[in-house]
């Protein structure tokens, strides 16, 4: 019996912390809609992210979009009507953004096998009016060839395209250091 209790008692407080994550996203949803219907201007850029598990704007110059820990989108990127729903759900790339065209700094972070690990990337770019802009993550694949087993092991490295319309524009990649362990995006030509 006190086992049956405890986990209805458990099973009681999941659900709830379950449908409070999920109405969190159901209010951004609903401000994001709703700032959208007063801010629709016709000389706008675009920008969408793509190519992972998932991608979040985290921020825009100054400006936070989204926040690192709870992943909630920021009451003044919606006021200013930056945000824009995809129609996807929110914690599956549901989000794009509407900027006016200038140069910015941009932060992006992709989770590109799951929400645990986030891979961070900075980019300023001078975008573009009516311009649609997407920033694609992706493993470069190679040939493995032969070598010693350090070379042949490491992975692959990850690389963002930067997509104005159908076209690249610009590719940042970051090769796996095998010596630190980390490394920069550091941008390639195309």
């Amino acid at each position: 019996m006190t086992k049956f209790l405890g986990s209805s008692v458990l099973i009681a407080i999941l659900s709830l912390l379950l449908s409070a994550c999920q109405s969190s996203q159901m209010i951004d949803k609903v401000r994001i809609n709703k700032a959208g219907l007063k801010h629709q201007s016709l000389n706008t850029v675009t920008v969408y992210c793509s190519g992972a598990e998932h991608c979040e704007f985290a921020r825009l110059n100054d400006l936070i979009i989204t926040e690192e820990h709870g992943q909630r989108a920021n009451r003044k990127a919606i006021n200013k009507g930056y945000l824009k729903l995809t129609g996807e759900p929110l914690d599956r790339n549901g989000v794009y953004l509407t900027i006016p065209p200038q140069q910015y700094e941009m932060v992006i972070r992709f989770y590109p096998i799951t929400k645990q690990h986030a891979e961070v990337f900075h980019v300023i770019h001078d975008f573009k009016a009516n311009q649609q802009y997407t920033f694609k993550m992706y493993r470069q694949r190679t040939r493995q060839g032969s070598g010693s087993l350090l070379n042949v092991s490491a992975p692959t490295p990850l690389c963002v395209d930067m997509i104005q319309e159908k076209r690249t524009i610009r590719r940042f990649c970051r090769p796996h250091n095998a010596v630190t362990g980390v490394s920069e995006f550091i941008e390639q030509k195309i």
